[in-house]
């Protein structure tokens, strides 16, 4: 599998990536033997970038991706997970709901400072099992998560000390990149025209629905030698359902607005002679500054129907048709 570079680090990363939110629990149970035969699907299609976090069932998607890992010779393969949540034993009836399902038993507290990212990484290190990270991307900073009061409080705290310890762990070796691990805009125009990232992950805001990070995000990142791995390709399901009765945009059940703009799309896609789904996953490898798309799934039948979607021949010329269609979230 073809693989690009992160930013100006001499880290590689396939173009094709596993998410590890849904072998975490992700609005689903997910037994441990599904997410491992999961994960054995991915590595045997030739994923070897790997990305999961501690809020992923509260720490079970760190575990099952590490005790997958431990035993694969560690120079074959790329891990990212993530900093900005800090986790506490608690009984069973206070674990919060965070559409995990059967997560692990702890309450979260948001830290962005140095001393909370260089906690959470040592956590990271006892979750995983395993002996390095590659990249830390800090995780859901920004409105979407914290409104704007909170977004002010954490800003500071990242800029005032978060992001040296991340350099910190860069310049000694401990990890070899770093970045923003976000679904918003705002957040990363605002962080990086203060530092220098290596990387973002963007979920949900680069898809063939969603071009919220086109117009200022993407030039920038261009201008910083910032690379982008792309999640939330379908957009919370809808590129990959079609305006079907119940298809979810962004989280939540889709509008009347979105459903029109699919089911145009759809029409496209039937054209052309491929599925919606293929050009959704592949339209944000046709950026040059994206380093990776991201899939995520607790079904090995899943992911290998995902992965035969990027072998579906999708002209580059198709994309431009459905810039009619497409939206731009509203910064802020």
């Amino acid at each position: 599998m073809d693989k690009r570079r992160i930013g100006t680090t001499a880290l590689e990363v396939t173009e094709i990536s596993f998410g590890g939110a849904a072998i975490g629990g992700l609005y689903r149970a997910c037994p441990r033997e599904a997410a491992m035969e999961t994960l054995q699907t991915a590595w045997e299609a030739g994923l070897r970038y790997f990305d999961t976090a501690p809020f992923y069932g509260f720490g079970l998607s760190e575990r099952r991706t590490g005790d997958f890992l431990r035993y694969k010779p560690r120079d074959s393969y790329v891990l990212s997970t993530k900093v900005g949540r800090l986790f506490r034993p608690v009984p069973e009836d206070q674990v919060p709901d965070h559409s995990y399902v059967d997560p692990l038993p702890f309450a979260l507290d948001y830290d962005y400072s140095y001393d909370g990212i260089m906690r959470s990484v040592e956590f990271s290190y006892a979750r995983l099992g395993l002996n390095r990270i590659d990249i830390l991307f800090v995780h859901d900073i920004g409105t979407y998560t914290h409104g704007v009061e909170k977004t002010k409080l954490h800003f500071r705290q990242l800029m005032d000390g978060g992001l040296k310890a991340l350099e910190e762990l860069k310049s000694s070796g401990v990890i070899s990149a770093y970045g923003l691990g976000v679904n918003e805009v705002q957040i990363c125009l605002d962080v990086l025209r203060e530092a220098p990232l290596d990387c973002i992950l963007l979920a949900s805001r680069y898809s063939l629905l969603d071009r919220s990070a086109e117009a200022e995000l993407l030039p920038l990142c261009r201008q910083r030698q910032t690379s982008l791995i792309i999640g939330g390709v379908f957009n919370s399901g809808i590129l990959a359902t079609g305006p079907v009765h119940g298809a979810h945009f962004d989280y939540v059940p889709a509008t009347p607005d979105i459903l029109e703009r699919v089911g145009a799309m759809e029409k496209i896609a039937d054209e052309g002679g491929y599925p919606l789904a293929a050009a959704a996953l592949q339209f944000p490898l046709h950026e040059p500054v994206v380093a990776s798309v991201l899939t995520g799934t607790a079904k090995p039948a899943n992911l290998t129907r995902n992965l035969d979607l990027f072998d579906v021949k999708v002209p580059q010329t198709e994309f431009a048709r459905y810039a009619p269609y497409t939206i731009v979230q509203k910064l802020g």
